[in-house]
């Protein structure tokens, strides 16, 4: 009980300096019938802090490939949050979708988190209606993706490029295992479904030294970047909306993430 009040402590706090949060496999190679590990981080970029799994914020943990899909096991206070049994070859997509939680920070800290992430429109929105110096209080959820490639690179994809039905999505169009060395590496990005238009997605490599990229999603949510590198790589966005009415929050904001690995030469 201590680790998961300590977790919950260490998420709020994270999210209050808007640091992303994504899903890290003990290794994102593997044979078929291999146990992976799958571990939860939030961080501002690597290395991050894991957390334990708490089963009163997991709304969706699950691995999808060729074979359907099915539940990330894992006990609570579990660190790494769960694992799975690697099955048919391809990409298997592990998905996370969280429960909302509530969060106020103060002016200053909230109008900076909102340029961090691209979100000037609200900034826009709360000069409009004169409460740029009042306290941000939102409603924060995760939804993160991995990939994990299975058995030999030759073996077809699966469904790797197909929605998995997260409200705020990065699906990927490119196969990063056919981009050894580094390439142009393009993902949507969707909001219930929908493509979104003009968000600001982030590309952070693992490896040191490497530039962080950032694009704007384009009419149809699509971004490409040109990964210069092979290594772990996290794409990351964040969409803010409108809180529902008696929520007890002003704002609603979903954070997507995808991690994946580019192979070397």
């Amino acid at each position: 009980m201590k680790r998961l009040l300590l977790a919950a402590a260490l998420l709020a706090g994270q999210a209050a300096h808007a640091h992303e949060y994504w899903l890290m496999p003990s290794r994102f190679t593997a044979a078929p019938g291999e146990r992976i590990g799958i571990a939860h981080h939030v961080g501002a970029g690597w290395p991050g802090e894991t957390l334990p799994r708490d089963p009163a914020r997991v709304l969706r943990f699950a691995l999808i490939d060729a074979a359907g899909q099915r539940p990330v096991s894992g006990a609570a206070g579990a660190d790494p949050a769960g694992s799975a049994v690697m099955r048919a070859p391809g990409l298997a997509v592990v998905v996370y979708r969280s429960t909302p939680s509530p969060l106020t920070l103060d002016a200053a800290t909230f109008e900076s988190y909102l340029r961090e992430e691209g979100l000037e429109r609200i900034v826009a929105l709360r000069a409009s209606r004169g409460r740029s110096a009042e306290a941000g209080r939102e409603l924060f959820s995760r939804n993160a993706k991995t990939l994990i490639a299975v058995g030999d690179a030759s073996a077809p994809a699966g469904p790797f490029d197909r929605p998995a039905g997260l409200d705020l999505e990065l699906v990927p169009e490119t196969d990063p295992r056919r981009l050894a060395g580094g390439g142009r590496f393009a993902v949507r990005l969707l909001h219930l479904g929908r493509p979104l238009a003009g968000a600001l997605i982030k590309a952070i490599p693992k490896a040191p030294g490497e530039p962080r990229l950032e694009r704007r999603s384009d009419g149809e949510g699509r971004v490409a970047f040109d990964l210069p590198a092979p290594g772990v790589w996290l794409v990351n966005a964040v969409h803010m909306i409108e809180a529902p009415e008696g929520s007890g929050a002003d704002w609603q904001s979903l954070w997507s993430s995808l991690t994946f690995e580019l192979p070397g030469r």
